[in-house]
């Protein structure tokens, strides 16, 4: 359904992505990770039409996504890191102008944007301003936008950001779902035990190069490690954190 191929972009002649290749199917959750600075961000935007490759090509269904970007956007699902919203607008109003610019029908709109509200605990909500709600509901909001239009294509970057619990849970239900569906999905986490347990396969990402793709149980397998976490750091060449800890904590302590 998406294919990405062999992405290169660079900002001032430095490289920030570097021949990243990858393809998510239908009905496949796909997680997305890598250290801060790694491209992730770089790629997403390029994915979601946001910013354009120096080099390679985005594909859905086989066709380059900058031949009809308005026909992409109409399949795609997007719920960015940040909550920019106008927070003037009712969480209900925000729907309805995200609606509105998807060109859906007034009624259809109106019927679905009550709906998800309501099934995301933000009824009670609907006519308050969104610069009164808390960060977990705004990313409500934002996952409520997401799902509006019915997509082919979801891209979630860090969606449990500012959840709680409950709201957590629903979410991970919510994607198994998607995928039995048939979407495609393109999730990007820090919150790496999510990722094991929801994820189809996982893609890692450092210094804007994939180092692996595949599933989270045959990379814990490959590299004779218990779980994603050690994989993740192993691959990424992470330092040791226990260390880093110690020694901040005796920077602290010092008299010098």
């Amino acid at each position: 359904m998406l294919q990405v191929q062999h992405l290169y972009r660079s900002f001032r002649g430095i490289p920030a992505v570097q021949d990243v290749s990858f393809r998510i199917g239908a009905g496949e959750v796909v997680g997305f990770l890598g250290p801060n600075g790694a491209g992730k961000s770089t790629t997403v935007k390029m994915i979601t039409g946001m910013l354009r490759p120096n080099e390679g090509k985005v594909l859905f269904e086989g066709r380059d996504i900058r031949e009809d970007m308005v026909g992409f956007r109409s399949v795609l699902g997007y719920v960015p890191e940040e909550a920019h919203l106008y927070t003037y607008l009712s969480g209900l109003e925000y729907l309805q102008l995200v609606g509105r610019l998807r060109g859906m029908e007034e009624d259809v709109l109106e019927a679905k944007a009550m709906g998800l509200l309501k099934l995301l605990a933000l009824d009670g909500w609907q006519h308050t301003p969104v610069s009164s709600y808390s960060k977990g509901m705004r990313q409500r909001v934002l996952i409520a936008a997401a799902l509006l239009h019915d997509p082919k294509l979801l891209v979630f970057d860090e969606p449990l950001s500012g959840l709680d619990v409950v709201s957590g849970r629903l979410f991970k239900d919510l994607l198994e779902m998607l995928a039995a569906q048939g979407k495609a999905v393109l999730y990007i986490s820090h919150v790496l035990e999510v990722v094991e347990q929801v994820c189809s396969r996982v893609i890692v990402i450092a210094k804007g190069r994939v180092l692996a793709d595949a599933r989270p149980s045959e990379l814990t397998s490959l590299m004779s490690l218990p779980n994603l976490e050690s994989v993740f750091a192993q691959l990424v060449q992470q330092q040791d954190t226990r260390i880093v800890a110690q020694q901040i904590v005796e920077v602290m302590q010092s008299h010098a």
